[in-house]
């Protein structure tokens, strides 16, 4: 290491690239974070098989370091054996990333729902934890040193070793450069693993239509491959609701090109559409980190495929 460092800053540099994911109950400010850190808008890759079996929220590319933000299910209580299930695949990814970043909003108390999570970070060995206190522009200076000390003394209780404590604030920008600095020197020395033009910026929206078009296609492949185009029509926070507890409207289009596969999608009675309504505002939920409340509707927008115009309005 010593001749690394000795050297002159005019040489090559050290380029590093490597895999981070945010932990944290819902609302924990991960989503946020995110898009702090990538810039205000999500990169999303192309969903080829080959770049990574989970989901990547994320790239931040720097001169220096390339880091890749990917998504794990949330970790919670396992009621079921699914639950337990999802429990493993986190478990799974959180030995493969290179950092693990523990989101702890700043204005509530640590809760068991906390600590079951870092207990189980304590139980990865490798792997660096970092604890990012998130939404610190909601507390006094005092307050903000309180949860420091409370996250310092759970690390030190669960013989959970932290390797930065870093006060963050997305929405005001605060640390977040910060933040990007602590992670990239954790990650591997590696050329980029993805080129910048592999990435899509695409905003929230379009990646909610695509979690409601993979679950309106869930069980139809077969009957309609390609046939559903979704577009999301709007995105609201619903007026008048506490800022603890907020909601978000969405109103979304599912397009299918003839009258004939409506029933398709609706299904007997409408149980078709409605299940594909609870599966996506689940992944959307999940994704945003707030609660959603999500419209569906069917519409025929005949021969979209092969109509210019209408893939336009569609977004293609």
């Amino acid at each position: 290491m010593g001749a690394m460092s000795a050297r002159t800053q005019g040489t090559e540099a050290v380029h590093r690239a490597g895999f981070a994911c945010f932990v944290g109950r819902p609302n924990a400010g991960k989503s946020t974070l995110t898009n702090a850190l990538v810039g205000q808008k999500v990169a999303i890759t192309s969903n080829r098989p080959q770049t990574t079996r989970h989901t990547v929220r994320g790239i931040v590319h720097r001169p220096d370091a390339q880091l890749v933000l990917v998504d794990t299910p949330g970790l919670h209580k396992p009621r079921t054996l699914l639950g337990e299930r999802l429990n493993d695949v986190v478990r799974t990814t959180w030995a493969e990333v290179d950092v693990i970043g523990f989101c702890l909003p700043a204005d509530q108390k640590l809760g068991p729902g906390d600590r079951y999570i870092a207990q189980e970070l304590a139980g990865i060995r490798k792997t660096p934890k970092v604890a990012i206190v998130t939404k610190t522009d909601l507390v006094d200076s005092k307050r903000l040193a309180e949860q420091l000390i409370a996250i310092d003394r759970l690390g030190k209780e669960l013989g959970l070793e932290w390797a930065e404590i870093v006060p963050v604030s997305a929405v005001g920008d605060k640390q977040v450069g910060l933040l990007a600095d602590l992670l990239a020197p954790m990650l591997p020395e590696s050329p980029p693993l993805y080129p910048e033009g592999d990435l899509t910026d695409e905003p929230e929206q379009i990646m909610v239509a695509e979690l409601i078009r993979e679950a309106a296609l869930e069980g139809v492949r077969d009957e309609l491959p390609h046939s559903i185009a979704v577009v999301v029509e709007e995105m609201l926070p619903r007026e008048g609701r506490p800022a603890d507890k907020p909601l978000l409207d969405i109103h979304a289009n599912v397009y299918i090109e003839r009258p004939s596969q409506k029933g398709i999608i609706i299904g007997p009675k409408g149980a078709r559409l409605k299940e594909v309504g609870t599966k996506s505002r689940k992944h959307i939920e999940a994704l945003l980190g707030t609660p959603v409340f999500l419209d569906l509707h069917v519409k025929v927008a005949k021969d979209w495929q092969r109509d210019p115009k209408q893939l336009r309005k569609l977004g293609f």
